[in-house]
Parts: structure tokens; C-alpha cells; sequence
């Protein structure tokens, strides 16, 4: 009996440690959770485009193109007509394409003025950045080509020393404003079309661009080397201005865009023949929307 006792007490005994041995092997096999293994994924929020195809306010800055200077009205600025703020439906701005016409007088400023060089855009800019634009169209540079000699052209570097500072203005105060730049039009290109109209060749005496349109049926070599050297300086000026804006990401040069449309006498004013007329106002509206609504910076 004491032997059978030993025996039974020591077969419960293996049997127990053989329970605790599956329970604890069984423990050790059990899978986990997924959730306790899978690694914790963070959605990437989606970087902030740097440039906005549809912005909601326009400030415009520049010269007597932007004012529509001569398109309505012989020697008088035109806002209403620029290609830039303006609101005629028959030129259809840039501002009123992009904002609609119940936005465009209270989400667009014309802060350009007749007359002015790259050296007053500084200025200008200051004014633009004031506003808090999402859009600042830039058109400046003919006036510093147009003077009364070649002599007097604005040197290229004060040109883009001008145009840099600008840039450095509305970054101080508006520094996500993005920048839409136009090149200067071709002078030469204007004189071509404008010296076989005889009301342009005697609005043309009264001074307008001279380095350019003086004794404008001189074809000899001393007027075309003139001529040549204007052009010249607008090339330069235009290469300036694409050097400048390639610095900033929110800057869109128009790609020489503007310099390479080939006005014709229909879309120059009919009071100067150099200024655009309404229609080349439009073209010139145009040109600024595709630049500024296209999905990559233009080449």
C-alpha cells in the first residue's frame, strides 16, 4: 500500500510539472496582437504648393504699359483697359480672368505709373507689399531703354541691382506674394511696325522713345546701329530680370514671352503707334494668364 501511495503521488507529480511545462510553452508560443507589432504609420502631410495657378488678388506694378497708357485716349492713361488690373470685358485682364468681375475692383490695385524706370520699382513694391497681394505682376524696364540718347540707358547692373532690390521690398513684408514677370517688349519690333504709319511718324517728334524712334525713316548705318544698340540693351534687360526672379521660388519669368510677340499695327494704340492698343493690351493679358495659370514655370 505504501509503495502503490509512492507511486501515484509521484505520477501526479510529473503530470502537474507537465501541465505547467505546456502552459508555459504554449505562454511563450502565442502570436501577438497585430496591433502590438505592426509599426505606428504617420500620413506625410502634403508640402504646400509654391506656386498657387489661381491666386485671389492682384497687385500690378510698372510702367505706362501697365497704366494702358494711350489706349483709350491720346496722351492720357487708361486703367480700366491695362492688361494687367483692368476692367474692360473687351480686354479681359489677367485680374478679371483670374478673380471674376465681382472681385476685380476690390481684389486688384494698379500701382504702376507712366514714366517710371526700374529704379522707382523698389518703390512700387513697397506699395504692393503693403496690400498683401497674392499675386504681384511686374512689368518695368522700356522707360530705362527709352531715354533721349543710348548714353543714357540705365547701365544693366543698376538695372538688376534695382530689380533685386524690389524683390528684397516685398520679401520683407510679403514674403509668400508670388511674382509674375514680364519681359520688355521688343523696341526695335515697334519702331518696325509703327515708322510706315504717318500720324505715328508725327507723334513720334514729340519725344516719345527717342534712343529708338528718332528720325525714324533714317535707315542709314549711324540710326540702325542706334537702333541695334537699344535692342541690345533690352536683351540684356530681359536676361536681368530672368536672373533675378530665378532666385526667388515664388518668382515666374514670363520666358521672354512678351519680347518675342510680334505686335502688329492693329494691336499698337492709334494715337502713338508704340504704345499697345486695347487689342494689344488683351494679347498682353493673354500672355500673363497662360505664364501665370500653367502647371510648370515656363522655359
Amino acid at each position: 500500500m505504501r509503495g502503490r501511495h509512492r507511486f501515484r503521488t509521484a505520477v501526479a507529480a510529473v503530470a502537474a510539472a507537465a501541465a505547467l511545462g505546456v502552459g508555459a510553452l504554449s505562454g511563450c508560443a502565442a502570436p501577438t496582437s497585430p496591433e502590438a507589432v505592426a509599426p505606428t504609420v504617420r500620413a506625410t502631410p502634403r508640402p504646400e504648393p509654391l506656386w498657387d495657378r489661381s491666386p485671389a488678388s492682384v497687385a500690378a506694378v510698372g510702367d505706362s504699359i501697365t497704366r494702358a497708357f494711350d489706349a483709350c485716349e491720346v496722351l492720357a492713361d487708361c486703367p480700366e483697359a491695362s492688361w494687367a488690373t483692368g476692367t474692360d470685358a473687351g480686354v479681359n485682364s489677367l485680374a478679371l480672368r483670374l478673380l471674376g468681375p465681382e472681385r476685380v475692383t476690390r481684389q486688384s490695385w494698379n500701382l504702376a505709373r507712366t514714366g517710371a524706370r526700374m529704379a522707382d520699382l523698389p518703390g512700387q513694391m513697397e506699395r504692393a507689399a503693403a496690400v498683401k497681394p497674392e499675386l504681384v505682376t511686374v512689368m518695368m524696364g522700356a522707360n530705362d531703354a527709352c531715354r533721349a540718347s543710348t548714353a543714357l540707358m540705365t547701365p544693366v547692373e543698376e538695372f538688376r541691382a534695382s530689380f533685386a532690390a524690389a524683390m528684397a521690398r516685398l520679401r520683407a513684408t510679403a514674403p509668400k506674394a508670388q511674382v509674375y514677370v514680364s519681359s520688355v517688349p521688343d523696341l526695335h519690333r515697334l519702331w518696325s511696325q509703327g515708322r510706315t504709319s504717318p500720324r505715328g511718324l508725327e507723334v513720334w517728334k514729340l519725344g516719345i522713345c527717342p534712343s529708338m524712334l528718332a528720325d525714324a525713316q533714317d535707315l542709314g548705318v549711324a540710326a540702325e546701329r542706334r537702333r541695334t544698340l537699344v535692342r541690345d540693351r533690352v536683351v540684356a534687360y530681359n536676361a536681368a530680370l530672368k536672373e533675378v526672379c530665378a532666385k526667388d521660388a515664388r518668382c515666374r519669368y514670363d520666358g521672354g514671352a512678351v519680347f518675342g510677340f510680334r505686335f502688329d499695327g492693329g494691336q499698337l494704340s492709334p494715337w502713338d503707334w508704340f504704345h499697345p492698343g486695347r487689342d494689344g493690351q488683351a494679347r498682353l493679358a493673354e500672355i500673363a494668364h497662360r505664364q501665370v495659370t500653367a502647371p510648370e514655370p515656363p522655359a
